[in-house]
């Protein structure tokens, strides 16, 4: 479904940030699906070791099936099937990566999430995320918003996701302590890479 609505358009999201990751030990990695951003993160970065949580079973084997292929990589994996929510979270980490994850919950649900993963953040740390987002004016903001009602729309019929818009997770993750220090677009400005700096 991703490829034939965006084509590599969201990996190439997920990816943006890469070369800025490879210096990070302990990794959190939360709904990664089928694993492709985890193998190409443990490529890039050679010595983390990762911690990663997705609830459902079936991506859940096609990732580990991906990150056995890599040389090392069950030994620099932990994935944990759980729901992110009641996950029992027990490392302490330097970064904390969601790629198209957030959209997934609503307001009111992050304002519990983000505390509880940032407190197994380590002071200073950081967090990876890209999302899709509404532009702020124009023809583009008009098309965006029709995308991601139609997106959710779907995603309620084929999944059952309750969540029928963007949280504001930027203003949860300010009032949590982080800053953003970077930000890139994409796809006339309806996809963001962003870095979050906990302060």
């Amino acid at each position: 479904m991703e490829y034939l609505t965006f084509g590599p358009s969201l990996h190439r999201r997920r990816c943006e940030f890469l070369n800025q990751t490879i210096s990070h030990g302990s990794v959190l990695i939360l709904g990664d699906g089928d694993g492709r951003f985890t193998a190409e993160f443990l490529r890039c970065n050679k010595t983390a070791f990762v911690d990663s949580v997705e609830s459902s079973e079936s991506m859940s084997r096609l990732a580990a099936a991906r990150i056995a292929r890599l040389p090392d990589g069950q030994s620099r994996v932990r994935q944990l099937r759980q729901d992110v929510r009641a996950a029992q979270l027990s490392g302490t980490y330097d970064l904390v990566i969601t790629h198209f994850f957030v959209d997934c919950f609503t307001t009111e649900d992050l304002k519990q999430l983000v505390p509880r993963i940032t407190a197994h953040l380590k002071p200073g740390g950081r967090w990876v995320i890209s999302e899709f987002q509404i532009p702020a004016r124009g023809l583009r903001r008009y098309l965006a918003k029709l995308l991601i009602q139609a997106l959710y729309l779907s995603f309620a019929i084929l999944t059952g996701l309750e969540t029928r818009q963007l949280p504001d997770y930027r203003r949860i993750l300010q009032t949590n302590g982080y800053r953003r220090t970077e930000s890139r677009t994409g796809l006339a400005g309806m996809l963001i890479s962003e870095i979050w700096d906990l302060t």
